[in-house]
């Protein structure tokens, strides 16, 4: 059993086969199933949520020098009863990757092991592996991902028919997590989505989604209502599913992958955050123009999934892709603009003070 303060961290896992969708070469075993047990009884009203977008502390061997000072400066920004984020890659000491040796055109990201507990000491409980990367060195780096957050405490969601759960206070959370691979929970069958989301709802109270689809780039940072494709992969159609996942019982949608954020909606009085961008970004990805704007979406729910209030901590990248709070808020208008354009009457907008607004 693992309990840290008042939230205990489980997830469970069922492998089963999917439609065939673009993939990461190399396949793997199901994710091992753990159970921790629930201990607490104390109920609160409301559940608390920090969420960011894809983070990435470097890879082997471009290291930063001081990890933990990655998330040093935004720490207090993800203190929440639960903190989520997407895991861009894995952490292992394996060494055959997708990659060719003379590719310039493929990318497979890596981290020590034990960089797992700098996440959960900068304040995570969840962390996403439905995505392009959770393969990147095959199944040893996926069994090597999964020991060390197990390990430092986190629970993992998005492998192939896993559910990462949260008891916090007493409620349980479930998150289903997709993206468009065969090799993960995949965004794209349909009918595998609606049986993940019918396993959530009948272990949870809450069920959070979280989706990795769409383009990628500065200029993907509309959400175009099709489905999108990037390097001949279909990424899925994020507004059809997003509104989905609500439709089969979601409370929360989060998004990321495209690399910018992207504006959010209201669906049936459930919010939709499109895309994050990227969180921690360590000599990986660029931060040209919009590709620098950053931030924590906050969100407190009911006990029964309705949303109560929320906002968003702007933040913003170094050349070097330190993550700093940006006292400009200069995410705000930039996410504002969208939300007006793509969403119109069912935009969520940010207020002067940060708060997500009808």
């Amino acid at each position: 059993m693992v309990v840290v303060g008042a939230t205990i961290l489980a997830w469970h896992s069922h492998l089963g086969r999917t439609s065939a969708a673009p993939a990461p070469a190399t396949t793997g075993p199901p994710a091992p199933p753990t159970t921790r047990p629930t201990t607490t009884t104390t109920v609160p009203t409301t559940i608390t949520f920090a969420a960011v977008g894809d983070t990435d502390l470097g890879s082997t061997p471009l290291l930063p020098p001081s990890p933990a000072a990655e998330f040093a400066p935004v720490r207090p920004l993800l203190q929440a009863d639960v903190s989520f984020a997407n895991l861009e890659g894995t952490m292992t000491t394996g060494t055959a990757s997708k990659c060719g040796s003379h590719s310039s055109a493929c990318y497979a990201f890596k981290v020590p092991p034990s960089y797992a507990h700098l996440y959960r000491a900068a304040g995570f409980t969840v962390l996403n592996s439905a995505n392009n990367h959770s393969y990147d060195f095959g199944a040893t780096g996926v069994a090597e991902t999964s020991a060390a957050l197990t390990s430092a405490g986190l629970v993992q969601a998005g492998l192939p028919g896993q559910i990462g759960y949260v008891t916090t206070h007493g409620v349980k959370v479930a998150f289903v997590d997709v993206a468009p691979y065969y090799l993960t929970n995949n965004l794209l069958d349909v009918g595998q989505f609606a049986a993940l989301m019918k396993r959530a709802k009948a272990h949870a109270q809450i069920v959070v989604v979280y989706m990795h689809s769409g383009a990628e780039g500065a200029s993907a940072d509309h959400v175009t209502r099709q489905s999108e494709f990037y390097y001949g992969e279909n990424r899925g159609n994020p507004y059809e599913f997003a509104h989905r996942a609500i439709d089969l019982g979601a409370s929360l949608v989060l998004g990321s992958g495209p690399h910018v954020w992207r504006g959010m909606q209201w669906y049936k009085g459930h919010l939709i955050v499109y895309s994050m961008g990227d969180f921690t970004n360590y000599e990986s990805f660029s931060t040209f123009g919009a590709l620098d704007l950053t931030g924590v979406v906050h969100i407190t729910l009911s006990t029964s999934g309705r949303f109560i209030r929320g906002d968003v901590a702007a933040a913003h990248f170094t050349s070097t892709g330190l993550v700093l709070p940006d006292a400009s808020h200069a995410l705000w208008p930039f996410v504002n603009a969208l939300s007006r354009q793509d969403f119109g009457a069912s935009a969520a907008v940010i207020g002067a003070s940060g708060a997500i607004l009808p």
